[in-house]
């Protein structure tokens, strides 16, 4: 029965749900950002081995996740149908996924330092990678799974655990690299090793946490998540991989995008370089807010899309979109009218080289305000069409939009046009809002029959 709700019943339920899971992607950003200043601060080396190793085992990690991702429509549909049984094997059969993925990657971490040195890296900080990357890399098991039993306890309405685990992570991370690192505590000195050892355990702890959580709370109980875990669900297993596989190469698609962009920006300048580093930085802050509703939005729409409620499904994603919208006008604002302020918080003001800068950087602060938009867009819009269990069609629309369209419009301007740097911030915002566009218009083709959604995403 489709139930008629006000907008702002569905504004209340849409932040509910996502403001705690906003909390918790800034501060597992916060993680890496720990991680990154800390070992600057040991030394110039090791943090160069670091952010090449942990920008690696990112891009692992985000191919991987896509199992952990496909699990927040499934098990919210699952629970809007009253299968308690099915809400757990999802959940596992993502869990098996995780793993068999952890086990085939992790030779890459293994043998990361001669790849590091094909890849035309310093011998020493190839070196120092692999010994961070070989640590590290045993975690990504236990990284995959706390992100799928993060999944799993959001589309259950759980979101405000997944917030406080995560802050106590951001601690736990904090005190052992200060110990690991430096020698702290009467702890041995181990550098860029003590951050890697740091990772491993702030996984172990997280999942711990998770899962006691997970299978002690009452009202949690009744799914016996751990419950004959080593058994095979094939119908589960094939559904998990249908929908996770293309959300992983999405990612892939839109990392890459912008791992291109710094690329394409280096030959532009170093001082270029810098403020594009800076700007990106600023606009990731923001775009964690859009993570966090979007995620929010596919729980929601995936209940509606079960339980046959087409009105509430399109007015759920109308009020998705405007509470994005109104981050994104906000965030606009703060980056059209305090861009030297929010700039300068990245630099150091007595260096030679901050006032260039901080001179380009508040131009492409500015094309930042457009790529908000298109940024926000394409975000939601994706987790839309996974709460319709659609990830396939959509998986080939964003990676058009971002390397056919794109890179190329952001070489093109970049380059043969002349604009530098401002010319190739342009071009990723018409990406970007290529790719919104494009899977907006594919989400209210859908949307209208979401029973269908489905297997219509089957067929396609």
């Amino acid at each position: 029965m489709d139930q008629p709700q006000s907008l702002a019943s569905h504004a209340r339920a849409t932040l509910a749900l996502g403001l705690p899971l906003v909390g918790s992607s800034l501060a597992q950003m916060a993680l890496h950002v720990a991680d990154t200043v800390m070992v600057g601060w040991y030394g110039v080396v090791p943090l160069a081995a670091v952010v090449l190793g942990s920008s690696s085992f990112f891009i692992l990690f985000i191919l991987g996740a896509g199992f952990a991702k496909a699990i927040l429509p499934l098990v919210a549909t699952a629970r809007a149908a009253g299968d308690e049984a099915q809400v757990r094997r999802d959940a596992r059969m993502g869990l098996w996924l995780s793993a068999g993925f952890g086990v085939l990657i992790y030779p890459v971490f293994w043998f990361a330092g001669p790849i590091l040195l094909m890849l035309g890296q310093k011998p020493e900080v190839a070196a120092l990678a692999q010994d961070y990357m070989r640590v590290a890399g045993l975690g990504m098991i236990m990284a995959l799974w706390v992100a799928v039993l993060q999944s799993w306890l959001s589309a259950l309405g759980r979101t405000g655990v997944v917030l406080w685990v995560t802050l106590a992570a951001l601690v736990v991370n904090v005190a052992v690299n200060w110990a690991l690192i430096f020698g702290n505590w009467g702890m041995p000195e181990l550098g860029a090793r003590g951050a890697a050892i740091a990772t491993l355990l702030v996984q172990i702890v997280s999942f711990v946490a998770l899962g006691f959580y997970a299978t002690y709370q009452p009202a949690l109980r009744k799914y016996h998540l751990f419950q004959r875990f080593w058994r095979v669900d094939p119908q589960a297993l094939r559904q998990v991989f249908r929908l996770g596989w293309p959300i992983g190469l999405t990612g892939i698609a839109e990392g890459g995008l912008f791992q291109a962009s710094a690329l394409m920006m280096g030959w532009v300048g170093t001082v270029q370089l810098a403020a594009h580093g800076i700007a990106l930085e600023a606009a990731s802050v923001a775009f964690m807010a859009h993570v966090g509703l979007s995620s929010a939005a596919t729980i929601r729409i995936a209940g509606f899309a079960e339980t046959g409620q087409a009105r509430a499904l399109r007015d759920a994603a109308l009020v998705a979109l405007g509470l994005s919208g109104l981050v994104a006008v906000t965030v606009i604002a703060a980056f059209l009218l305090l861009p030297q302020q929010i700039i300068g918080l990245f630099l150091d003001s007595g260096k030679p080289e901050s006032a260039q800068i901080l001179t380009f950087g508040v131009t492409l602060l500015a094309l930042a305000a457009l790529f908000q938009l298109a940024d926000a867009m394409q975000v939601m819009a994706l987790s839309l069409l996974r709460g319709l269990q659609d990830t396939r069609v959509p998986m080939v629309l964003a990676a058009v939009s971002y390397w056919v369209i794109g890179i190329p419009c952001s070489y093109v301007l970049a380059f043969p046009l002349g604009y530098g740097g401002v010319g190739l911030w342009f071009g990723l915002v018409v990406g970007l809002a290529a790719a919104g566009l494009s899977l907006l218009l594919r989400f209210w083709r859908l949307a209208p029959q979401p029973r269908m959604a489905g297997e219509a995403a089957l067929e396609l």
